[in-house]
């Protein structure tokens, strides 16, 4: 029987643009106001890239961060996989840009595009390289730039997302009760409409018409998104917790997607988490998509939400539709 290792969370990273963009900056240059902003959202500020930053720079930083933590050197990772929509460019990967500025020399990279789902779908495709023998240590990425893909006139989309980068190393180890456990994916490609680029791909390349319509820039139906997202995450986190046999009085923290503090907060209310068990960051980030679950992580273990031992439920939804979730047995201080 082939063995299995645990895939233990060595080191965590993060890095955001430079430019803090506030909710009352909102309010010079669109219809809303910093009270409608946090009463729906919970956000208070947003980072998004300034003149000359790129997002695999930001990548590179919270990569490097992740290894410092590990004591692991560049040339110990057999694999970058980065979850992303908003690579600095169509062809190569995001992962490929970061291992050619890592001066990673041993390693395969590739992206996942799961949107706000990407950070869960990465994390567990990494562990899988890992508690199979096939990688020692791989480095997961959860990155975005989503003020390149708004409408900054649509107050509906605009004020939700913001940019940054987070990554964690996945190390081999000899117990497989360690680290990243059971997991769980869902996908639902027949409501993509309700959040999606509907043009830019190959069905309708960017013309001057698409220019026109702004069909290359993000939409979404917020009530349908709301009421899909508060099930999609109960539903994950069931599933995780009924795999391990878990319930919620096991889970030392829940870490959720950062999109908003109301559907956290009911989907949080259905599964029986105290108010102590969730972590939110969403006011000083605002929507990451792919990096939120990440800088979750990195500023709770910063805070001291948790230690050696505790178990963590990590749940998050996103266009697709998708969602998943998995649990991760913490094991390092």
């Amino acid at each position: 029987m082939p063995r299995i290792y645990g895939a233990e969370v060595a080191g965590l990273g993060k890095c955001l643009p430079s430019k803090c963009l506030t909710n009352k900056d909102l309010e010079k240059i669109i219809d809303t106001t910093d009270e409608w902003i946090q009463s729906r959202t919970g956000i208070k500020q947003r980072y998004v890239m300034g003149e000359g930053e790129t997002l695999s720079d930001l990548c590179v930083v919270a990569a490097k961060q992740a290894l410092d933590q590990a004591n692991l050197h560049v040339d110990d990772i057999d694999m970058i996989i980065c979850g992303t929509f908003t690579s600095d460019h169509k062809l190569p990967s995001l992962a490929a840009l970061v291992q050619d500025k890592l001066g990673a020399k041993n390693t395969g990279a590739f992206d996942i595009n799961a949107a706000c789902t990407g950070f869960i779908y990465t994390l567990v495709t990494g562990a899988q390289f890992v508690r199979s023998g096939a990688s020692k240590n791989v480095l997961v990425i959860g990155a975005d730039c989503c003020s390149s893909q708004i409408d900054w006139e649509d107050r509906s989309t605009c004020v939700l997302f913001g940019d940054g980068a987070s990554a964690l190393v996945l190390r081999q180890h000899d117990d497989p009760n360690v680290g990243v456990q059971s997991s769980y994916f869902g996908s639902d490609g027949g409501g993509k409409e309700s959040l999606w680029i509907e043009a830019g791909g190959s069905l309708m390349p960017v013309d001057e018409e698409v220019l026109k319509t702004k069909k290359h820039r993000v939409t979404m139906a917020g009530k349908d998104v709301f009421k899909f997202a508060i099930n999609a995450l109960s539903t994950s986190a069931k599933e995780v917790l009924s795999q391990e046999g878990l319930d919620s009085s096991d889970i030392k923290l829940l870490v959720p997607h950062q999109a908003n503090s109301r559907i956290i907060n009911a989907a949080a209310k259905r599964l029986d988490f105290s108010d102590e068990q969730i972590y939110l960051n969403i006011d000083k980030y605002g929507n990451t998509v792919a990096a939120s679950v990440g800088l979750a992580l990195r500023d709770s273990y910063d805070e001291g939400k948790f230690k050696s031992g505790d178990k963590l439920l990590i749940i998050g939804f996103g266009a697709g539709l998708s969602w998943g979730g998995t649990v991760i047995n913490w094991s390092i201080d």
